[in-house]
């Protein structure tokens, strides 16, 4: 489950990290969410062909201060069950802080991933319309690493993401479509690739209830060859909320549904009735 938590990060970038190209003041309108919004998720991974729960997860998002301006706080847990500790324990918490128009200013992930702690942190800051991260890793030995890193686009990291694709449209996404975008984590800046995969349905088992979905892949690239690592069902509305993501680990596959979802902004309207 190492990378569990990521994958339910990674659901961030949803409907649409194209226009993360965009000026280096990193503004965004927010449609899709407000403070108040908590989803739960529960973690399932595949064991000898037997799908078995091992963990669970909570976002949520509120109002807070940053440097004397309101800004949104979006905070993430994930944590295993007792049977999956026997394994393998995993405690992540993420925390993220934007502007109201969405500006990434701070962010931190501590992840406690078997025996190994680490601690992953970037701070925000623009002079000149510039984009400066500032980042710092603490590794499972306390060895630290920083860097600082600078660019006339956007540099986002997996929770900022999430904050501001909620409110992207992807109504002229082409199947097979790919979305590039750079993202700060563990003490560096890289290049990141979605593929959009079309529309399609989902029906959550434990409730009966179905959603129009949207579809998407993160890839990565080894020996030039292709490899999906976590596939997003993303609802078809303006919620965008991360319904179900299939995760495809060295060890296994893993997958996450969504069990309850509090606050929503908007109408649900990708519910099929």
């Amino acid at each position: 489950m190492k990378k569990t938590c990521c994958a339910l990060i990674l659901c961030a970038i949803l409907a649409g990290a194209a226009s993360t190209r965009a000026k280096a003041q990193c503004t965004s309108p927010n449609t899709a969410f407000s403070a108040g919004e908590t989803l739960s998720y529960k973690l399932y991974f595949n064991w000898k062909f037997i799908w078995i729960t091992v963990g669970y997860a909570l976002m949520d998002v509120s109002n807070t201060t940053w440097n004397d301006q309101d800004a949104y706080r979006c905070h993430l847990i994930t944590w295993g069950n007792k049977r999956a500790d026997r394994l393998f324990v995993l405690r992540d918490t993420l925390e993220s802080v934007v502007s109201k128009q969405l500006t990434p200013l701070y962010y931190r992930k501590g992840a406690l991933e078997g025996d190994r702690y680490t601690v992953d942190e970037a701070w925000y800051s623009y002079p000149g319309g510039v984009s400066h991260v500032s980042q710092r890793f603490k590794n499972h030995r306390g060895e630290i690493k920083e860097a600082m890193h600078k660019s006339n686009t956007c540099i986002y990291d997996m929770m900022s993401m999430l904050l501001r694709a909620r409110s992207f449209d992807a109504s002229s996404y082409k199947v097979g479509e790919k979305i590039l975008f750079p993202m700060a984590d563990g003490g560096k800046v890289e290049e990141q690739t979605l593929i959009y995969r079309g529309k399609d349905t989902f029906k959550m088992e434990e409730t009966g209830t179905r959603y129009n979905c949207l579809v998407f892949s993160f890839v990565e690239y080894k020996n030039g060859k292709e490899k999906e690592v976590v596939t997003f069902y993303v609802t078809d509305d303006a919620n965008h909320l991360p319904v179900r993501l299939d995760m495809y680990l060295r060890f296994g596959s893993a997958k996450a549904f969504l069990t309850e979802a509090k606050g929503i902004r908007n109408p649900q309207t990708s519910i099929i009735k």
